[in-house]
């Protein structure tokens, strides 16, 4: 079972097996967790008659209501719920956790019952927002933690990497699975995180991870973001990515407030392959054969707005009052949609991205310096290309041929500050340091070029996709490696004496420093292949190259502070 229908599960249950009206109380983590997997609709049919957050709730009295508090167990739910059952505001409280509870914690809870309104308390492991059937992220505000240099260890590294542990064990209790754990060789903080994971599931909570074993234990892979930096820098081409890249998701919604003159029921809009048919089937498709599907879906609608016109008689009205709230959710759709690829249009029209795109996959792909210094030069001499743009582009280049051209590296760095004094602050510099060839493990480039010509002669058959979606992320090539059985023990060693006995059915991929939406696509497009090895995906962000980019700068603030102290 995936992800994204346990979440679902565990949510149907909690709010099934309590009848009556009720009021569901969230902290500022579960209501994502909750909004991913269901619809306000949905709530409602499950009688949820009000939705509130723990640390900002009324003190109207609603005794004829059962409060239903799903939450955290976190210090500051806990001595929240201390207080609000003091002064109990409701007839009956459920209390719900998304990770386990500690001893501590539940004789809180029990001391301050007073007035005997607890009907349960359990635990939910849904420690992790499930977007899609294979994806889930953390969603963590302090992301730009995995990028700090190792000599720079503030207190706040700690809480960091104990909730990517929390949510990391939650996935595993979910799907009553205790894994044998790896990680990335040169990654400091993947091993740490693989180490306290280990701890926690063999050691301290051993008997809550004992569940039954399987022929061949599940794989939890602990990677470092900045094994591969060209991913999250690259303009996207396919839906799902190419949305979040040029306007942004956040738990599965998109912000349309300032575009255009969008009407107020859709500034703010779902984008879910649970609750989306359209979106589903066109997640993964290009840009190009987007824009055919979209035609096709309005020329539908038309034809369905055409026949409601002609309405005759009594039992043509009564047709369409009978189906007119799907035509309200199929004009809804189809206006979200529309709106959201002519925005994306304008978008890569005014930043000149077809352009830039070219030269980013050349970068990423295909191995020339010469020209690809060429081709970098002549965008950074372009007033019509942004400054944002310009800097990937020095990235990507830097990234490529940090060792092989320092000469004309430097010219480009040069160019770059005089565009704009935000980058004299030695930006790419940094990145190189944290993300250079000589800290990371896997295969960037090395073989791109073999990989290229291998892939360009089976699409030759497949028919040719086009030259913005060439690139194929690292995890590519991870996936491939653990399905054959050739990622490398030197690579990627074992924690403790838990080792692999044969190849794993089930593998969950962590990428400490957030995923992307291409390497999401790469998952389900392996997972579909019904190759015998399923892959989940797991981060503590979903990166954009925005927040790419804003985490290693936060980054190199705190590094340089750091040296002046």
């Amino acid at each position: 079972m995936v992800l994204i229908s346990l979440v679902r599960e565990y949510i149907g249950r909690m709010l099934q097996d309590i009848s009556g009206m009720k009021v569901l109380i969230l902290d500022s983590w579960t209501v994502s967790i909750v909004s991913v997997v269901y619809s306000q609709s949905e709530l409602l049919q499950k009688e949820v008659f009000l939705v509130e957050l723990v640390d900002s709730m009324s003190k109207e009295p609603m005794t004829h209501l059962k409060a239903v508090y799903f939450l955290r167990p976190t210090s500051d739910n806990i001595q929240n719920l201390r207080r609000q059952l003091a002064v109990p505001r409701f007839g009956e409280y459920h209390l719900f956790f998304s990770n386990a509870l500690k001893v501590t914690q539940i004789h809180v809870l029990a001391d301050s019952d007073e007035q005997e309104v607890v009907q349960q308390v359990q635990e939910f492991f849904a420690d992790f927002c499930a977007i899609d059937p294979y994806h889930f992220t953390l969603n963590l505000h302090s992301n730009h933690m995995y990028m700090l240099p190792a000599v720079v260890d503030p207190p706040s590294l700690q809480s960091f990497c104990d909730r990517i542990v929390d949510g990391i064990a939650a996935v595993f209790l979910a799907l009553k699975r205790r894994p044998v754990i790896r990680y990335q060789r040169t990654s400091d903080v993947a091993k740490r995180i693989a180490q306290e994971t280990a701890k926690l599931m063999y050691e301290q909570e051993s008997g809550l991870f004992d569940f039954r074993r399987t022929e061949t234990s599940p794989l939890l892979l602990v990677i470092d973001r900045r094994d591969d930096p060209v991913t999250p820098l690259l303009t996207q081409w396919t839906y799902q990515a190419m949305v979040h890249e040029l306007i942004g998701i956040l738990d599965n919604k998109v912000h349309l407030r300032n575009v255009g003159t969008v009407p107020k029921d859709q500034q703010e809009v779902v984008l879910s392959s649970e609750q989306d048919a359209f979106f589903k089937a066109n997640m993964y498709e290009n840009f190009g054969d987007l824009g055919l599907n979209i035609k096709q879906m309005v020329d539908d609608f038309q034809q369905i707005a055409k026949s409601n016109q002609n309405i005759l008689t009594i039992d043509d009205m009564a047709k369409f009052v009978n189906n007119y709230p799907d035509y309200r959710k199929m004009h809804g759709n189809v206006s979200k949609h529309v709106t959201m690829v002519t925005e994306m249009s304008r978008i890569v029209e005014e930043r000149k991205l077809m352009l830039v795109s070219q030269t980013e996959q050349e970068l990423a792909c295909n191995n020339g310096q010469a020209a690809a210094f060429e081709g970098v030069n002549k965008l950074l001499n372009s007033e019509s290309v942004s400054d944002i743009d310009c800097l990937r582009l020095v990235m990507l280049y830097a990234l490529r041929y940090e060792k092989e051209s320092p000469v004309q590296l430097m010219q480009l760095f040069n160019k770059l500050a005089s565009r704009s004094a935000k980058y004299k602050s030695g930006l790419v510099q940094f990145l190189l340091k944290q993300a250079g060839v000589d800290k990371r493990t896997g295969d960037l480039y090395g073989n791109r070029d073999l990989l290229n010509i291998a892939r360009n002669m089976a699409r030759g058959l497949k028919g040719v996709e086009n030259v913005y979606t060439q690139h194929q992320p690292l995890l590519f090539q991870s996936i491939e490696n653990i399905t054959k059985g050739r990622l490398k023990d030197i690579d990627y060693p074992f924690i403790g004496n838990h080792f692999q006995q044969g190849r794993p059915q089930e593998v969950v991929v962590f990428i400490v420093g957030g995923t992307t939406y291409e390497e999401a696509r790469t998952v389900a497009l392996h997972n579909a292949a019904n190759s015998g090895t399923r892959f989940i995906l797991g981060g503590t962000v979903v990166l954009n190259s925005q927040r790419f980019l804003k985490d290693l700068e936060e980054a190199h603030t705190i590094s340089r502070a750091s040296v002046i102290l």
